[in-house]
């Protein structure tokens, strides 16, 4: 699917410059079909992000019956396609619309379907830009009541790129209890509260290790840092999700974790995440006036 590239290279110059947070509106940012936006979001990579975000947009759709969405925006390590089992080159509609892999009742899209497996990408700003334009705008998602937006780590063009095209619902931050990624949650709360995207709330990954022969945790990367932590900056804890070694192998083989073990505490954490996301978002609709989802 080379003409994609080529419509990258032809349209990247006519997107318009970030212009900082004063003024920002998001008038005409909303995706056709699309109700809601979250994005997932870490300052720190290496927290289970992307894990989190999978299993949170299968626990949507499964879960609350949803109709979800996965947007992977961490064009330099996509990680989606392997998370969900999807491989291959998507098809594209006439319109020259790519249309979305599906699996586990949720639709994927990532810049991993469109390269190459072990090809870098060695992109600068503006062409990041416009390769998150396609995937985002240029993508036949049909109706949906939630994207979710698997984001890179950082508070890069990236992070901005999204916030200034899209108009996101909100932000759920996803940190580990240590203090080394609690300090850059702290950051990308504050980068996404300048450029005025609400704040859903921080989810505490990894929040102990639970033995798989007795089930006693461990609290190898500490204990309570991001309940403190959302105290201190007046958010919502939306819950803590512990390690277990199953997560691993179902990363890597395909199968998110609320399918493969629909009875583990991995689960349930991510089964009651989306029940409060949905909450959340119910509240910001009465509030903002933003589509409400539809139980």
């Amino acid at each position: 699917m080379k003409w994609w590239l080529r419509s990258l290279v032809a349209n990247h110059a006519k997107l318009r410059p970030f212009s900082g947070s004063a003024g920002f509106s998001t008038k005409g940012l909303q995706l056709d079909g699309v109700k809601n936006i979250v994005a997932i979001a870490s300052g720190k990579g290496g927290v289970g992000k992307s894990t989190t975000a999978v299993n949170l947009a299968v626990a949507l759709a499964k879960k609350c019956q949803l109709k979800v969405g996965v947007l992977d925006a961490d064009v330099y390590g996509p990680s989606v396609p392997t998370m969900m089992n999807l491989h291959g080159e998507p098809e594209v509609t006439e319109d020259r619309k790519i249309v979305p892999f599906q699996n586990y009742g949720v639709k994927c899209m990532s810049i991993g379907f469109l390269v190459p497996k072990d090809s870098p990408l060695v992109w600068r700003g503006p062409m990041v830009a416009s390769a998150l334009e396609k995937l985002s705008r240029g993508v036949d998602w049909g109706n949906l009541d939630i994207l979710v937006v698997d984001m890179p780590p950082g508070t890069g063009d990236t992070q901005i790129t999204i916030s200034q095209r899209l108009q996101l619902t909100g932000v759920l931050i996803v940190t580990t209890p240590q203090d080394v990624a609690l300090i850059d949650a702290r950051r990308g709360v504050t980068m996404f509260s300048k450029v005025e995207v609400p704040i859903l709330g921080i989810i505490e990954n990894m929040s102990c290790f639970k033995c798989p022969n007795c089930g006693h945790p461990s609290y190898i990367f500490g204990n309570g840092g991001a309940r403190k932590t959302a105290d201190e900056m007046c958010l919502d804890y939306l819950g803590e999700i512990p390690l277990e070694v199953d997560i691993v192998k179902a990363s890597d083989e395909g199968v998110p974790l609320v399918v493969s073990a629909p009875d583990s505490s991995v689960t349930k954490g991510y089964n009651d995440l989306a029940q409060k996301l949905v909450d959340k978002i119910g509240k910001l609709a009465n509030e903002q006036l933003r589509p409400e989802i539809s139980l």
